[in-house]
Formats: structure tokens, C-alpha cells, sequence
């Protein structure tokens, strides 16, 4: 049987050119080792932000030290396997550079038998400082490509340029820690002579009594011979050559319990075990669970215009959810408790959609096991939100091994419902004004949108087509804006009438497009949770303190207003937590209401946003904490069946 060694271990810490080292979590980042050892406080106090802003400047120096065992030894292959480097690493494994990675969203793999010794094995990674890696880059580029997440003052915007989590160089509702580390778990991979690679299990069609499966295994041979393929009771007897192939099979399954979000059924999940064998000696085995079901989005013209929505299993379904963030700014402290917590509250709301949003992250394994098990279908967003990206042929392939390890690794999961492309990229350069923003000449802009249709009408959707071709795919989201009365008429729509636009809750109830995948309103929350981030003295809106925290270039006002419309004046700052609550609540429970009024006009209501990376005002109604705000509770109602 293969070898999984976790190398989590005696990991040390130390800033480049500095003499002193420190120890260091690994999975993990350096701000959260820096903060553990007293050397920063804590980030999310006041304005730390502000003041551990050098952080992303330096590069940094990760260090371990191992033995292997002598039937650890033992094994014909080992591979080093990096789940997630965050981002721009240069690893070596016993001075000899073996990994330069680039990519916070893939998975590295190296062949490192030669270079290991039963003793004694030194590995280090160097993050190199993502600001300073691409400094040159941002002043040779062509074009200045837009940042929005990235404030005025940053003098040096990278993000576009940058596989990484885009949150993570701010937001209007989170704060700026660019992020190094070994975000995710490293391990050796010790096998003989095969492997099991990855293992997908695809519905071709339901017919009467009866599913039609495709069972696809990659696997991974070092030694051409014939081999036996165990897919649950069925034995497959092949020929493997060296090297990686893909062996499919097709079966049927009688009688099927089908896989249903939630409200609609039981979210039905079966077990399967798949083996392979030389001889009689068992090589490798891997245990997964899989959901019979059938998706496909509905965009066909009809007498309204052009509609938007799923059907699961041959029904239409009303899409009911939110919009779902990073539950962190440093994600490897996210316990599977709080995964927990969190999915359950959403299913709790009779949510039976979440919208994995393009600023984030691909989320862990353990985040769509949990909504295959609950019902939640997932709307699944590729990481590319609100800017322009570069368009060479170097970070296209990397964008492409991007899309396979994450499409093989998600496939699996019966909950995922549609891929797409970027976050509203496509509306922003058609209403936005970037052309004139940037001073785009007219060659810029047919060369820039000639980029964008390279990037998520070619690139993508080609390799997400070769991996798994039943799911749906939409370049960008939304398909219609909301400035123009036709447009609700068409499509996938956000609609920032209420709070960009200014507009009364009212208009909730008058603008109403096919689905609704963003809208929204702030609140604040409980003051405890404030607490925990902010001093007493400056528990007061006028504080700077408290100014910084506010994300959005309109935010306070905006609530202040809506409370002096639909309430009162707050008698002090504690009333206005309360009321800034109150009034997300009652937009939200009139949007909602509206919304499902609407069918079939509307399809789909995905609000802004399930839940928070901080301690902060945002339009989350679960707080950093876990702790529910009173729109929480709304939202619960007007979703119930």
C-alpha cells in the first residue's frame, strides 16, 4: 500500500537577512507564526492592518528537518506533494532546487527519491515578497490593468499579476494581509509500482428506474504489467504502460437513490471503493462517496426574454442562498468546526445554494463534502474577480494547470452545479468606464477584451471541457446589468441599485431580474464582537479607528441614512449596531419576499454575503465569530418553505 507522510513538523521561521529564527505551524502563514511569538500583535486589533503593512514586503524563510524510517525508505518512489504554497516559492530538498512555484491555487508535485537520505533531510522554501517579485513587471507592463480591490495609496498594484486569492490585497469589506506560507498540507507520497490518482464518477443520464455512471481512474504506473482494477464489486483486468492513463468505465445503477438539495429531497450519497491490485497484492486504494443527479442551467429565450436556472434531476429549482467568502484572512486557522458551524447555519436558512465568489479561494475538500451532505448546491466561481488580467502565454498555461488540479480534485462532488469564469469583469468594462479610467486608446481596448475572450471564453472553458463536460459553464457573472429596465429581463443579474445606487429597499421590490446572484445592504456586528477587535474608546463612529474599519467608500452614511428612514435616530453607538441590523434585516426580508413572488420571472436569490474574513461592518449575516446578526434570522424566514 502507498506511504502518506505528513511533514508538519519542526518547521522554523525566518525573515531573509534577519540572524534569529522562530518556530513556525505549518499548514500555516507568517503573520500568524510572527503574532504567536510576540513579534506583531494581533492583526486584527485597531489598525494593525496599517501598521504590519511591511510584512508583504519581505521575503521569508521556511526551514525542516526529517528522517524516514526504514520501510518509509523502502518505497521504489516518493513525491513531495505541496497541497498549497502561498505564492511565489522557491523550495529546495537537501540543497538542490527541486519546486519554483507561482500559483497559491495549484498543487505541486516532485519526484524526490534520488535526493532523499534516510537522515537528516533538509527542506526549505523561500517566499519571495509578491510586491517586490512583481515590481518590474507592473512598470514594463503595457497596459495598467485595473485593481479595485487594491486602495489609491498602494503605490504598487499586483494583484492582476498574482495567482493568489485576491482578497487578500483588500476589499470593501476586508482588509489588506498580502499572505505567505505553507497554506495548505505537505507530505511525501511513497507508492511501488501504481497508483491511484484521481477518481470522478459522472451521471450520464437517468432514464425510468435506472442511472447511466461513468467511472473514470487516473492512475500513475512505474512498472508496465497487467493489473487488476477493483470499482466496488466490478474486477476490470488491464494492461498498464508506464507512465499516467486514464482507464473509464460504464455502468448502471437500478433503481437509484438520486442526490436532491435541500428542500427537495434527500441529498442521497453512496460509498464506493476503488482498488488496485498486481496479483494478489493490493498497490493502492482510495475510498469515495458519490451522488447520483443530474444538472443543467436553462438559458433558452422565452416570452419574457432570456432565462436563468437550474433544473437538478430533470425539475426546476429556486435557487435559495448567499454569497460565501473565506471564513479568514488567514485561512489555515479556519478549524472544521467552523466549516461545520457555518454550513449547518446555511442549511438551517433552507439555503440550498452557495456561490463560492472569484476573490477567494477553491475550497478545502472538507467545505463541498459538507454540502454534498447537507443539499447546499454550489455555484462555483474560478479565482479571477474585478480586474484585467495579463494575458502571455506563461501565465495562460498556468492558469490552465490551475483549472485542471482544481477541476479533478472537485468533480467528484455531486453538490457542484456551474463553473464560472470571474466576477463581474465583463460588466465592469462594459459600464464601469475603465477605458477612460486607464486612458485606454481604441488599439488598447480591442487588444485587452481580445485578452479577456482568450482568458475566459477559450482558455478555461477548453480545459474545464476536457475534464468534466456535463457540468455548466458561464464566462462571467452577471450576464445583465442593473442600470437599464431591459436588462432585468435577461440572465444572471447583481443588482447594487440598493447601496451603490442609493436607492430605498423599496426598489427591491420594482427591480427584479431572472437570478439574482449579488445584492445586499451592510450592518454592524454585536458589539462583542467589536470588542474583540477594538478598544472601548473607540466603540464610536466618529473614531478613526473605527473609520478604518469601515471598508466601503460610502458605508456608515448610507446606514445612518436607512436608519433615519425606516427607524430612528440611534440614541448612541450601541443603539446604531442594533439598528444598522435591524435594517439589513428588513431589506433583505423584502428583497427576498419579492424575489420569490417573482417565479417564474425570477429564478434565483443569491444574497450578499453568508459571512465574514474579520471583525467588521460588511453585508455578512454571520459575523468573523460565527455569532448569527438579526438578518440571519430574517433571511431563515423568508426562505422557509
Amino acid at each position: 500500500m502507498a506511504l502518506r507522510k505528513q511533514l508538519h513538523d519542526h518547521w522554523t521561521l525566518q525573515q531573509e537577512g534577519a540572524l534569529e529564527s522562530i518556530p513556525a505551524q505549518v499548514p500555516g502563514t507568517v503573520h500568524l507564526d510572527l503574532f504567536r511569538q510576540g513579534i506583531i500583535d494581533d492583526p486584527f486589533w485597531e489598525d494593525n492592518e496599517r501598521k504590519q503593512g511591511w510584512i508583504e514586503e519581505e521575503n521569508w524563510l521556511y526551514r525542516t528537518v526529517f528522517d524516514l524510517s526504514e520501510e518509509e525508505w523502502s518505497f521504489s518512489n516518493m513525491e513531495l506533494v505541496f497541497e498549497g504554497l502561498d505564492t511565489y516559492a522557491e523550495v529546495r530538498l537537501n540543497d538542490s532546487l527541486i519546486l519554483t512555484a507561482n500559483n497559491m491555487f495549484r498543487s505541486w508535485t516532485v519526484e524526490v527519491k534520488k535526493l532523499l537520505k534516510r537522515q537528516y533531510n533538509v527542506l526549505e522554501i523561500r517566499f519571495l515578497s509578491p510586491i517586490q517579485y512583481h515590481a518590474q513587471t507592473v512598470a514594463e507592463h503595457p497596459h495598467r490593468l485595473p485593481s479595485g480591490n487594491e486602495a489609491e495609496d498602494i503605490a504598487i498594484k499586483v494583484s492582476p499579476f498574482t495567482r493568489k486569492a485576491a482578497y487578500h490585497f483588500g476589499w470593501d469589506w476586508g482588509p489588506r494581509f498580502v499572505t505567505s506560507g505553507i497554506w495548505r498540507p505537505v507530505y511525501l507520497y511513497g507508492w511501488h509500482k501504481v497508483r491511484l490518482m484521481n477518481v470522478a464518477k459522472q451521471t450520464l443520464a437517468l432514464e425510468k428506474n435506472k442511472a447511466k455512471l461513468l467511472t473514470q481512474v487516473e492512475i500513475q504506473c512505474a512498472e508496465a504489467g497487467d493489473y487488476q482494477l477493483q470499482i466496488g464489486e466490478k474486477r476490470i483486468h488491464l494492461h498498464l504502460e508506464q507512465g499516467v492513463q486514464t482507464i473509464s468505465d460504464t455502468q448502471y445503477v437500478h433503481h437509484p437513490q438520486l442526490w436532491w438539495c435541500n428542500g427537495m429531497g434527500e441529498p442521497y450519497l453512496y460509498t464506493e471503493e476503488v482498488s488496485v491490485w498486481k496479483g494478489q497484492q493490493e498497490q493502492d486504494r482510495f475510498s469515495h462517496q458519490y451522488g447520483i443527479r443530474t444538472i443543467a442551467l436553462r438559458q433558452e429565450a422565452d416570452s419574457i426574454g432570456t432565462a436563468f436556472y437550474f433544473e437538478l434531476n430533470g425539475q426546476k429549482v429556486f435557487a435559495k442562498g448567499a454569497n460565501y467568502i473565506p471564513q479568514d484572512v488567514f485561512l489555515p486557522r479556519v478549524s472544521n468546526a467552523q466549516y461545520r458551524h457555518l454550513l449547518r447555519s446555511a442549511k438551517a436558512a433552507h439555503m440550498n445554494m452557495l456561490r463560492v465568489w472569484g476573490g477567494g479561494v477553491y475550497e478545502k475538500d472538507l467545505f463541498y463534502a459538507l454540502c454534498d451532505s447537507m443539499g447546499i448546491m454550489v455555484w462555483q466561481d474560478f479565482m479571477f474577480a474585478g480586474s484585467l488580467y495579463p494575458a502571455d502565454e506563461a501565465f495562460l498555461e498556468n492558469v490552465a494547470q490551475e483549472v485542471e488540479d482544481n477541476v479533478k480534485r472537485l468533480r467528484k462532488h455531486p453538490c457542484l452545479a456551474l463553473w464560472c469564469g470571474n466576477n463581474e469583469i465583463e460588466v465592469a468594462w462594459k459600464h464601469w468606464g475603465w477605458q477612460q479610467q486607464y486612458g485606454y486608446s481604441q488599439a488598447d481596448s480591442l487588444q485587452l477584451w481580445k485578452n479577456y475572450e482568450r482568458l475566459f471564453e477559450e482558455v478555461i472553458p477548453e480545459r474545464l471541457g476536457q475534464l468534466q463536460p456535463e457540468l455548466p459553464y458561464v464566462a462571467t457573472t452577471p450576464l445583465s446589468n442593473w442600470g437599464k429596465p431591459e436588462n432585468f429581463a435577461h440572465g444572471s443579474m447583481h443588482y447594487w441599485g440598493v447601496w451603490h445606487g442609493r436607492q430605498p429597499f423599496e426598489a427591491f421590490e420594482k427591480h427584479i431580474g431572472r437570478f439574482m446572484v449579488e445584492y445586499g445592504f451592510q450592518s454592524y456586528p454585536h458589539l462583542s464582537t467589536l470588542r474583540k477587535a477594538i478598544g472601548e474608546e473607540n466603540l464610536r463612529l466618529e473614531a478613526p479607528i473605527m473609520a478604518q474599519r469601515q471598508k466601503s467608500y460610502i458605508g456608515n452614511g448610507l446606514i445612518e441614512e436607512h436608519i433615519a428612514q425606516y427607524y430612528s435616530a440611534p440614541e448612541d453607538f450601541a443603539d446604531f449596531v442594533e439598528k444598522s441590523q435591524a435594517v439589513q434585516a428588513l431589506g433583505l426580508s423584502m428583497a427576498i419576499e419579492a424575489h420569490r413572488n417573482a417565479q417564474p420571472h425570477c429564478m434565483g436569490t443569491l444574497f450578499w454575503q453568508l459571512n465574514d474574513c474579520w471583525p467588521g461592518p460588511s453585508w455578512s449575516v454571520i459575523d468573523y465569530y460565527g455569532e448569527k446578526k438579526k438578518a440571519y434570522y430574517a433571511v431563515q424566514a423568508a426562505f422557509a418553505d
